[in-house]
């Protein structure tokens, strides 16, 4: 396998193996939306890196980061409706970003690799800060999952219980904000919400039980992007759009998977 291949396996397996137990949790709380919108938001941070100097990347996870807790106060005072608000922030954020590209005078940006991603193009440095990040952000949630779920399912009971659910709020939006920031390198702004709810969904119509699902998440993600990258090898495919399809097709085949299943137990209760 060449360098460059190796890399791209190694920094998408890094992303897609905590994206997918995240995910569980975005689908169970109904945050598809946010997470959509912290990725709009994102073009924003390329230009806020690119005018102060400083990496992309890191304006990129700064601003993600800027943004979620921005929308946790926002969204506290009550002042619009939750989805009314994500679509204003996610929107403008993303038209403001644009903007501010256009008018940086003798600069020219990929815009491709941003919306697309341009994992391919992975270096060690990057493979470093994906695999720091994302075991950070593993780590946390393994650590707070029975909180976390248990504010999932009734937070009002899990406040009485004793859970502290505005913190763990900030926590989970703050681990949404950094592994959409790191997961754009992947498959860029435009698709990197579907690292989180595709390979969970998938999973969901197979497990039985809450923590199956996160780890079957996981490995449904790990698996869209080996055999992603190995269709875009194979056929000189856009390496971020593959790795999606391939998320795609699998869901697709849980879903035959569930209606044969389906079938032969009513067969069997008919018989």
């Amino acid at each position: 396998m060449e360098d460059f291949m190796l890399r791209a396996v190694l920094g998408g397996v890094g992303v897609a193996g905590v994206a997918g137990p995240l995910g569980c949790f975005v689908i169970w709380r109904g945050m598809v939306y946010f997470g959509a919108a912290l990725a709009h938001s994102s073009l924003l941070g390329v230009a806020l890196g690119l005018a102060i100097g400083v990496p992309a990347d890191l304006g990129i996870a700064v601003l993600c980061l800027l943004m979620a807790l921005g929308f946790l106060l926002l969204d506290r005072s009550r002042l619009v409706a939750s989805d009314t608000l994500l679509g204003i922030l996610a929107h403008g954020s993303l038209a403001l970003g644009l903007l501010a590209l256009a008018l940086m005078e003798g600069l020219r940006v990929d815009l491709m690799s941003y919306l697309f991603g341009d994992i391919l193009a992975l270096n060690l440095r990057d493979l470093v800060v994906i695999y720091g990040l994302m075991t950070v952000v593993l780590g946390l949630l393994v650590v707070y999952w029975r909180s976390l779920l248990s504010a999932t399912i009734d937070e009002d009971l899990a406040r009485v219980e004793g859970v502290a659910t505005p913190r763990l709020k900030l926590i989970f939006t703050l681990l949404m904000a950094v592994v959409i920031a790191v997961g754009m390198k992947v498959v860029g702004i435009l698709m990197v919400v579907s690292l989180l709810i595709i390979p969970a969904a998938t999973a969901r119509r197979l497990a039985n039980s809450p923590e199956k699902m996160a780890i079957l998440a996981g490995f449904i993600g790990v698996l869209s992007v080996v055999m992603g990258l190995a269709a875009s090898y194979q056929w000189d495919l856009p390496s971020g759009a593959a790795i999606v399809a391939a998320a795609v097709a699998l869901f697709l085949l849980s879903l035959l998977a569930g209606r044969v299943k389906a079938r032969n137990v009513q067969r069997g209760e008919v018989g």
